[in-house]
């Protein structure tokens, strides 16, 4: 079978093409989501990088669509592509955990073992004395990477489980107190708990 017949067979209109087309839908469409996080956090020049293969790959797919308009599969090929593409950007934005937040912890009543660990962690805390609708609270904040924001949860959830606390996305900061790198503040987090037992 030559090219033209394999082009235009059954097996390649309603199998493989409708296949290309979702995965170069879960392809665009996952880099489109991390294009649109990264642009958030302003950076521009791999925002314009992602953006050229987003849209080349974009108008590769939508270009078979148009040639194939009579051909149900590939509009149902390019939907789930769509579909999938979405979550798997998340999911992959959410691993490469980019940027800075700030955590917000409001503690009742004693709260003075997870600021020293926070700080032994090494993690820059500032701390103040509010009211709640319950009472006094310690308002303490810290800023720190996005990646070791799991770690600091852990260290929110053992020192003070009953904390409401919240965690907002900063765009840029200047100066502060931060840990050195991720696996360097998991040993400190560590220590600090076997110390304390």
């Amino acid at each position: 079978m030559n090219l033209d017949g394999l082009l235009n067979s059954n097996l390649f209109l309603w199998v493989v093409l409708p296949f290309l087309i979702f995965l170069a839908r879960i392809c665009d469409v996952t880099i489109g989501t991390i294009r649109i996080i990264v642009v958030s956090k302003g950076k521009k020049r791999l925002a314009s990088f992602l953006g050229f293969f987003e849209v080349l790959i974009w108008i590769m797919a939508i270009s078979q669509i148009m040639k194939h308009l009579n051909n149900p599969a590939c509009y149902i090929a390019y939907a789930l592509g769509f579909a999938v593409g979405n979550y798997i950007g998340i999911t992959v934005e959410e691993k490469l955990a980019m940027g800075t937040v700030v955590v917000k912890i409001f503690a009742n009543g004693y709260a003075a073992d997870l600021i020293n660990s926070l700080k032994t962690s090494g993690c820059g805390v500032t701390c103040l004395e509010g009211h709640g609708t319950t009472g006094p609270v310690n308002v303490i904040q810290t800023i720190i990477k996005r990646s070791i924001l799991p770690e600091v949860e852990q260290i929110i959830k053992h020192f003070n489980p009953k904390a409401f606390y919240a965690v907002e996305e900063i765009r840029a900061v200047n100066a502060g107190v931060f840990p050195a790198r991720n696996h360097a503040f998991r040993g400190r987090i560590i220590r600090n708990w076997y110390k304390r037992k």
